[in-house]
């Protein structure tokens, strides 16, 4: 089975969510090439004729099985992955939103190796996708100025 985001013609727009519960949020390890190993925020690519949001919570519930609340968009991270001879290997970019959990305990597809509820200081231990830890800020500070007051 080829992969049919290998070497692309044009970007893939991609969404993610920085889960938060409490004073932690989600992070999850991916278990498939070419990003297996690290840590990061899960979501994945949206569908020709879906909004973010609904990109958002497909992923999300393929993913891990959770209810969200998409709050506010945290920023966004370009994913190029070059080949040896130089070329495009992979492109994503990558909508990154906060949100806030609703129900339900992680459960992992075939995609993704672990997840784990962690406060921010502790990404700085793990092995991650670029900016993982200034979107997971982000999405603090955008989480903290939604809370009605």
């Amino acid at each position: 089975m080829s992969d049919a985001r290998a070497y692309p013609q044009r970007p893939f727009l991609a969404v993610s969510g920085a889960i938060i519960r409490q004073d932690k949020v989600l992070i999850v390890r991916r278990a498939k090439p070419s990003f297996n190993g690290l840590y990061t925020l899960p979501g994945g690519v949206v569908e020709p004729g879906e909004t973010l949001d609904a990109a958002l919570r497909r992923e999300v519930t393929e993913e891990i099985a959770l209810t969200i609340d998409p709050v506010a968009f945290a920023g966004y991270r370009e994913i190029l992955v070059h080949d040896a001879d130089g070329r495009v290997a992979r492109h994503f970019v990558v909508m990154a939103f906060a949100c806030r959990w609703i129900k339900g305990e992680p459960v992992l597809n075939e995609e993704l190796a672990e997840a784990r509820w962690m406060e921010p200081a502790e990404i700085a231990t793990l092995k991650t996708t670029d900016g993982l830890a200034e979107i997971v800020a982000a999405a603090f500070e955008k989480i903290a100025l939604a809370r009605p007051s």
